[in-house]
């Protein structure tokens, strides 16, 4: 880390014990990134549980260029080394993300596309034109909702573009409902 650890405890004494582990933790987040730029860890007893003894929580603030990553209220334990342990797990998660996502590597979710089914076939088929003139493919199988049945020349689907080996454009994922159609 460019910036030193910082550790705060609330309405707790600070602990030697605590704060080795809190560092040693810490230490394992540059293996994620090199970029963490400061990392500030936060130990709270939040209190007395009514069956239970005291309840502590963590808080991780971590800066990495352009953003800040916060794991807060992980969740409340009254073994306070299992409360570091899962919000340092929380922090290596949303830092892996983020290291993902500077190289590029974030999976991005398909948008689906919006058209009318122009054509139905007995055999289980039919074709679905997009308000810019295209042409999809799709079969039974590929209908989600309502069963093949149910679809009308005319319906408005909804449904995602799948690469068709040569054999033009295919969809994926059908479905017919309350979709807005534009054009």
């Amino acid at each position: 880390m460019k910036i030193p650890l910082h550790i705060t405890f609330l309405n707790i004494p600070p602990s030697d014990a605590i704060e080795a582990e809190i560092r040693k933790r810490a230490e394992k987040l540059d293996h994620f990134s090199e970029h963490v730029m400061h990392c500030h860890v936060t130990v709270d007893a939040a209190g007395k549980h009514h069956t239970q003894g005291r309840m502590f929580e963590v808080h991780i603030d971590l800066t990495v260029p352009q953003t800040e990553i916060a794991i807060s209220h992980v969740h409340q334990h009254e073994n306070v080394f299992i409360v570091i342990r899962d919000a340092f797990d929380a922090a290596v998660r949303k830092l892996q993300d983020y290291v993902r996502e500077q190289r590029g590597d974030v999976k991005t979710h398909e948008v689906p596309l919006h058209g009318r089914v122009t054509k139905l076939f007995e055999d289980g088929y039919g074709f679905i034109e997009t308000a810019d003139g295209r042409e999809f493919y799709f079969h039974r199988d590929n209908l989600v909702y309502p069963d093949f049945n149910a679809v009308a020349v005319g319906t408005d689907v909804q449904f995602l573009e799948q690469g068709g080996a040569g054999e033009g454009l295919q969809a994926k994922r059908v479905t017919a409902g309350h979709h807005h159609i534009s054009g």
